[in-house]
């Protein structure tokens, strides 16, 4: 059951429980908007929908964008002949720091020499070894890449082409998400757009460890119907991965309006339904836990249909709060498809279809 609530107590109410305890009188917003994060884009770039979102381990912000969603009117300026004077794509990767400034940028369509650029850039992963790893969701993007933080091409995994199935091991099928499990030296996938199923990799090798499908079962790939929350199988698309303190594995079936829950041999724990009439394109996007929640008793949802964020409490996957609501001004969204905290408790979230934005989300003193 829902807690309705004014927008500034919603901000206080979610606030207070990311940092694990609610405070008895929160009748003020606890979170803001900083509405000049981040900083104006040099080079005239403009950035394009928000694919995917990292930090890294200086709290720099890595933004995966797609520069082939601008429309002629955004990039008026790199046309033959311009336009107008604005503006031109900018690189797919980009480097925020705290401040909001571009640090480093690289990459993007037709910069890809003996790799293949993908289609739809959506996961974006910086590991604790130095290298960057980036997956599609555009058709045939069957692969992983990795890089150095610098955009040197280091190696691919998987290949280009037809989706085949979720059963096999030697491709994929547009990654949305990758997380690091550094202890164990794995990178999770959510596979993803075209698969149905999570997807283990080996942090050295690229190798596909196991995979599993909805519930812990073998992965399938019939034609089944979507908005089920009680589906035998994952939709498309598995949306994201969550790594949590205690070793479970939260995985968004967006299409299918819920999040399981799983140990990391694949056996299912549980699972939450969040709106489950909730059409379009469901309302698992995506989820984070806050630093500031040390014993991780809550996540934030973000449900990209109704854009909103939403506090679960991990104990019964009660919703007990939200902020944002569909709009363009600062503290709304346009599809938000994305989120992910820094070691300060800010929150970044990012926007695709037309809202193509980064807002930042501060923890108030």
């Amino acid at each position: 059951m829902k807690v309705k609530l004014s927008w500034c107590c919603t901000l206080a109410l979610l606030a207070a429980l990311i940092a694990g305890a609610l405070p008895a009188h929160a009748q003020s917003p606890a979170f803001r908007v900083d509405p000049y994060w981040p900083k104006p884009l040099p080079n005239n770039w403009i950035i394009g929908q928000i694919g995917g979102m990292a930090v890294d381990a200086q709290d720099n912000i890595w933004v995966f964008q797609r520069p082939r969603s601008l429309t002629d009117d955004e990039k008026g300026a790199a046309l033959d002949p311009p336009h107008s004077k604005c503006c031109v794509p900018a690189p797919s990767v980009l480097v925020f720091n705290q401040a909001g400034d571009v640090v480093k940028s690289w990459g993007g369509p037709g910069d890809n020499q003996g790799y293949d650029w993908p289609l739809g850039e959506h996961a974006i992963l910086v590991d604790n070894k130095g290298f960057v790893w980036l997956s599609g969701n555009g058709k045939g993007d069957g692969m992983v890449l990795k890089f150095t933080t610098d955009g040197k091409f280091v190696k691919e995994f998987g290949r280009r082409g037809p989706l085949t199935s979720s059963a096999d091991l030697s491709q994929f099928g547009q990654v949305a998400a990758l997380e690091l499990d550094a202890k164990a030296n794995e990178i999770y996938a959510a596979d993803g757009y075209g698969n149905h199923r999570v997807a283990v990799l080996d942090a050295d090798t690229g190798a596909i460890k196991r995979v599993w499908g909805a519930y812990g079962k073998p992965p399938t790939d019939d034609a089944l119907p979507v908005y089920n929350p009680d589906s035998p199988q994952f939709g498309n698309p598995v949306h994201c991965i969550g790594l949590a303190k205690d070793g479970l594995v939260y995985v968004c079936d967006r299409m299918n309006n819920r999040v399981q829950v799983f140990h990391k041999d694949g056996s299912f724990v549980r699972q939450y339904v969040f709106d489950p009439s909730t059409k379009g394109s469901g309302s698992a996007w995506g989820l984070a836990f806050s630093p500031l929640d040390r014993k991780q008793n809550y996540f934030v949802l973000i449900d990209g249909t109704d854009n909103v964020l939403e506090t679960v409490r991990v104990r019964d996957g009660a919703v007990v709060g939200s902020v944002g609501g569909p709009g363009r001004n600062a503290g709304e969204f346009h599809w938000v498809h994305v989120g992910k905290f820094d070691s300060r408790g800010n929150f970044y979230t990012g926007e695709v279809d037309t809202g193509k934005r980064l807002q930042k989300w501060v923890p108030a003193e």
